[in-house]
């Protein structure tokens, strides 16, 4: 893993501060997801461990598999394709 620097932290650490306290909650990003997402690219959102959403994943993983993600045991290394922040 390549060293993370302060600039890294202080960017993840801004983003973090700035979202709202009724958008803090994983499970309300997804709620949001599914309700309003057509626009958005939301096979790209996954839980922490890399599985998609069980009642989507055929389709997400598929559509994963289209932007080269490499797809194994129904999960994605996340460490291979984290957002960077710059």
């Amino acid at each position: 893993m390549a060293a993370i620097t302060e600039v890294q932290i202080e960017r993840v650490r801004s983003l973090v501060a700035s979202v709202p306290a009724e958008l803090s909650s994983p499970r309300t990003v997804g709620a949001i997801m599914r309700m309003d997402s057509a626009d958005l690219p939301w096979h790209r959102v996954l839980s922490a461990s890399g599985k998609p959403a069980p009642h989507l994943a055929e389709r997400q993983l598929a559509k994963l598999r289209e932007e080269g993600v490499t797809v194994r045991d129904g999960r994605v290394d996340l460490r291979l394709v984290r957002f960077t922040f710059s």
